[in-house]
């Protein structure tokens, strides 16, 4: 135990929630709200008795007197102010009293919103993030508040579902090859004289090949938006044709055929990962392909909507999808189901979509996607333009 936390354990008093710094108990807002309302209803009132006690005093200043013969005595000035005198503190009294009261009163109602909000930090704090305070009423600091801290929970809440499918998803995923791995193994062990070694040899390295791919793809997945970005000057044009030089081989062996259409498209930003979103869109594109006579289509050109922006665009030929696009940016969801078919050329650890929704926040832009009418997908990312 260090002693920051010997300190903090001593500190707290029992039944205090631990992890929280221990306070010396003072009055409460409301009643320091009270007695403020209280406080300065009488200085208001104190005020307003002063002024009519020095008008009594000083005006007016002859001598008090009646022509009534009936009336055989009359209060003097002193007399007067005497009684005014204790007429105000009487008034004073009353007035504390009602300040007090009402402030108090007051006071609760203005608070009794703080009071809900304080409820859902606390239901927040023991791990509760499905309650949500949502405050009725005219717009005022409260509401704003209110409404700040309920699109906190919902950042908080997704934050947290997409971390923990993500960790399960992360988990199964690198189970996979670790068991077949093992099963690989336990099979040659009990019958190393029947084993075709290189074969064997060559599933082994294939197998442990993708799980290292899959750890340096959750690497880079977690490291974009804490690194620092490049700001370097890039043509995407220039880069689609060299992502094109890259995956022309596995093109080949898949038989899609890959068609290029690109215009100089200048961005500013880190080459190797706007590299790496422009290879990631396209073997997306050619592992979730036909079987056969497939296409993928690659354009990069100013957006002829807004030319403050350069449109990358990657197209394709595919079974028709069913479900919701925007989902295939989640980590390790795959549009075919967790288990990608096909042969083990056309499979894919899920995450070369995420890494591109990434990357093209972290360069100001955005991915989006769109099921084809006759299948397949097509991937639109959006960059600001340099100028």
């Amino acid at each position: 135990m260090n002693g920051r936390a010997a300190v903090r354990g001593t500190a707290a008093p029992s039944g205090h929630a631990p992890g929280l710094a221990w306070r010396p108990r003072r009055l409460t807002a409301r009643m320091r709200l009270a007695l403020s309302y209280a406080l300065f209803l009488n200085v208001a009132g104190a005020a307003t008795l002063s002024v009519v006690y020095l008008g009594m005093r000083y005006i007016p200043s002859y001598p008090l007197s009646t022509s009534d013969p009936s009336v055989t005595y009359v209060a003097s000035r002193g007399e007067i102010l005497e009684s005014l005198l204790r007429a105000s503190g009487v008034a004073l009294l009353l007035l504390a009293v009602v300040g007090l009261w009402g402030g108090w009163v007051i006071a609760g109602r203005v608070l009794r919103p703080l009071q809900e909000i304080t409820l859902a930090a606390r239901r927040a704090a023991d791990g509760s993030l499905d309650h949500r305070i949502g405050l009725r009423g005219r717009r005022d600091e409260f509401t704003d508040l209110s409404d700040t801290f309920d699109h906190m929970l919902d950042r908080l809440q997704h934050s947290f579902e997409v971390q923990q499918r993500f960790a399960a998803n992360a988990s199964h995923e690198l189970r996979t090859p670790l068991a077949i791995t093992r099963t690989m193994l336990d099979v040659a062990r009990a019958d190393p004289h029947g084993q075709d070694h290189p074969r064997l040899i060559a599933r082994l390295h294939e197998t442990n090949q993708r799980g290292i791919e899959i750890v340096d793809a959750m690497l880079q997945l977690s490291s974009l938006g804490h690194t620092p970005l490049g700001r370097d000057p890039v043509d995407l044009a220039d880069t689609v044709r060299e992502a094109v030089a890259t995956t022309r081989k596995e093109a080949e062996d898949l038989g899609v055929t890959v068609s290029v259409r690109s215009t100089p498209s200048p961005v500013t930003g880190d080459g190797v990962l706007l590299r790496q979103l422009v290879v990631n869109l396209l073997h997306n594109a050619l592992r979730h392909n036909l079987p056969t006579g497939g296409t993928a289509a690659l354009a990069a050109a100013p957006d002829p909507r807004d030319r403050d922006r350069v449109l990358l665009t990657v197209s394709n030929t595919g079974p028709h999808l069913d479900g919701p696009v925007h989902d295939l940016t989640e980590p390790f969801l795959r549009g075919g189901g967790r288990v990608a078919s096909g042969g083990s050329a056309r499979t894919g650890h899920g995450l070369g979509l995420p890494i591109v929704a990434r990357i093209a926040e972290a360069h100001g832009g955005g991915l989006r996607l769109a099921p084809n009418p006759g299948g397949g997908l097509t991937a639109r990312v959006s960059l600001p333009a340099r100028r």
